[in-house]
């Protein structure tokens, strides 16, 4: 296109007309991270549309000796490093000069970092969709070093969107982001501040402001990898400050820890003061087997080995533990808690079907609430059953209008306010004795 005129007011007009570009990613495990300054305002409108979190991707140029304004790499938080091997020859710089101009910018980058973060950790990349957003690309090195490092950091997928960039931006960045994305690719192109009516410089006070809205409570939210039965298995980790205990999830056939319903009653029990840890049961490569999804066995022996090396973290040791399964979920929630030394402080069951369990429902102890929908009679009267054989402390709770999925408006939230009470009535008082560390 032929540029007429501005596109843009300023950064926050030019991040929310971005993030009408990038609807096709609501919904996805994302995190959205902006070059600081000025692409953080941009940013956070983005962060805002896609309701994902806000970071910052702080990095700095390893400059040759000899030639400072040429950059040999780039690194970044968390030990991020990537070299251009190509420049590096071609300058003839060496191991011990590399190294002496990585110190140095390494100091740089942690005051910066501090600065920005106030103590709080990055963001967990790693196995997450990562947006890369700044105000524009203009030769494109910042924005390729910045792919470099979030990819280095362990991004699955990287999306490098920008208001404005010159028509031949794919080609310069397309090596380095699998998606690219802007607003306006202008011709002729000078530089970004053109295409903005207000281009002032973004202070320090308005970086702080914009990362200030997306601050969550000190704590921990990261995927993880948890092992059992020699699989490994992907997780996500979420540990409140000051947690008061720990559930563990438990998803149903055809469910992963990616469910949207799952993961709603654990921000629900993350704001309660609980932390949660969702896995994926199965691996990618088991999900298709039938025979797999439904071995309660297999199901319930994972996650009981997964509560088991979760108590070895220091941050969980003396915390009460407990149990959340759906559908299938349930079953192997409970098959868990009736296992010889297993001391769960409580089982919660929405949806479930407990009666798979069999005769493993007679050995539970942990206090159960199994949560039912009203217009899910097939499930309800399986529950029903399965109280008959439980001899531990138990309740039915039925959600009035609920489907099995419990689909209908404000039937979840419903679900995981029962599910909240219940850890918070029982998850308290002394938990079974952590393990003794060096």
């Amino acid at each position: 296109m032929h540029f007429t005129g501005t596109y843009f007011t300023d950064r926050t007009d030019a991040g929310r007309q971005l993030a009408a570009r990038l609807g096709h990613l609501r919904g996805e495990p994302l995190v959205v991270v902006a070059l600081p300054r000025g692409g953080v305002p941009v940013a956070a409108e983005v962060a805002e549309a896609l309701h994902a979190p806000l970071d910052i991707c702080v990095i700095r140029k390893l400059g040759v000796p000899t030639q400072p304004e040429l950059g040999m790499g780039a690194i970044g938080e968390d030990g991020a490093r990537v070299i251009n091997d190509q420049v590096v020859r071609m300058a003839g710089a060496s191991p011990a000069q590399i190294a002496q101009v990585e110190r140095t910018e390494r100091a740089e980058l942690e005051r910066r970092a501090e600065r920005y973060r106030g103590g709080r950790s990055p963001a967990d990349l790693r196995g997450r969709t990562v947006v890369v957003v700044d105000d524009g690309v203009a030769t494109g090195s910042t924005a390729r070093a910045a792919c470099e490092i979030v990819r280095a950091r362990g991004a699955a997928l990287v999306v490098l969107a920008v208001p404005v960039a010159p028509k031949d931006w794919t080609v310069r960045l397309g090596d380095v982001a699998d998606q690219l994305v802007c607003v306006a690719t202008p011709s002729p192109f000078f530089a970004i501040g053109e295409f903005y009516e207000d281009f002032t410089q973004t202070e320090d006070a308005e970086v702080l402001r914009c990362l200030h809205r997306f601050a969550g409570p000190p704590g921990t939210d990261r995927e993880v990898t948890v092992l059992a039965d020699g699989s490994r298995l992907g997780g996500r980790l979420t540990v409140p400050d000051g947690a008061t205990g720990v559930v563990v999830f438990a998803h149903g056939s055809g469910s992963s820890r990616h469910s949207p319903r799952n993961r709603f009653v654990a921000d629900v029990l993350n704001r309660a003061g609980l932390a949660t840890l969702l896995f994926d049961l199965l691996t990618e490569a088991e999900e298709p087997d039938r025979q797999k999804v439904f071995d309660v066995a297999l199901l319930g022996g994972r996650l009981a080995q997964v509560t088991d090396r979760l108590t070895y973290e220091r941050w969980a040791v003396g915390l009460p533990f407990g149990y959340f399964g759906a559908s299938t979920g349930a079953a192997a929630a409970l098959w868990a808690a009736g296992q010889d030394g297993a001391q769960p402080a409580a089982v919660v069951s929405r949806g479930g079907r407990p009666d798979l369990a069999g005769s493993w429902l007679g050995r539970v102890r942990a206090p159960t609430l199994l949560i039912v929908g009203g217009r899910d009679p097939v499930v309800t009267e399986l529950n029903e059953r399965a109280r008959e054989r439980l001899r531990c402390p138990n309740e039915l709770a039925v959600v009035p209008h609920a489907t099995h999925l419990f689909e209908e408006p404000g039937t979840l939230a419903a679900a995981a306010g029962l599910a909240r009470d219940w850890f918070l009535r029982h998850l308290t008082g002394p938990a079974r004795p952590g393990p003794e560390h060096s």
